[in-house]
């Protein structure tokens, strides 16, 4: 069932985004000379649990959608780190939280028709402040701390919109 690419051209190559277009065979010979992939480096999500089970979840902008949303912690693995490594950083410089247990709570793909990353998602459990945040300069983000009641009222209200966000909480409120 795997495509065959016959050639590639490359569009956009930036630290956010690649574009590519291939051209591919499929196994029964239909060709496509205009499939178009974004590269993007894998992404993580963290559930973080406070010391006091307060989940941290963050509000900020999303000009895609132009709004404000509900998220958990989230941001991009670096060259030369681990997921996990890179759901810590974020979660320090986002939010000034840290220490714990951690542990890989789920692998999403977030769209693999056009896109080549995956979405790992951590549960990080009694997390507590260890420092001030440490923001990029175009990060806006403010924090609270819900109670799982809390939590799931915004969830089940739409005010968490990203499916490779809600994924991992309706699993959490499986469990």
């Amino acid at each position: 069932m795997k495509w065959q690419i016959l050639h590639s051209d490359y569009f956009i190559r930036n630290r956010w985004l690649t574009v590519r277009k291939d051209h591919i065979r499929q196994p029964s010979g239909c060709e496509m000379e205009d499939f178009y992939v974004m590269e993007y480096p894998d992404w993580v999500n963290v559930i973080a649990i406070t010391e006091d089970n307060r989940f941290i979840i963050e509000e900020q902008y999303r000009h895609g959608l132009q709004r404000v949303n509900f998220e958990l912690c989230a941001g991009c693995v670096e060259q030369g780190e681990s997921p996990l490594e890179a759901a810590k950083r974020e979660l320090l410089e986002e939010t000034g939280f840290g220490g714990g247990e951690w542990e890989e709570f789920l692998v999403t793909a977030p769209n693999p028709n056009s896109m080549n990353n995956v979405c790992h998602t951590f549960l990080a459990k009694s997390v507590k402040q260890i420092s001030e945040p440490h923001r990029e300069q175009t990060e806006d983000i403010k924090v609270h701390f819900l109670t799982l009641d809390e939590l799931t009222k915004i969830l089940n209200e739409g005010k968490i919109i990203e499916g490779i966000m809600q994924a991992p909480l309706y699993k959490l409120l499986t469990i």
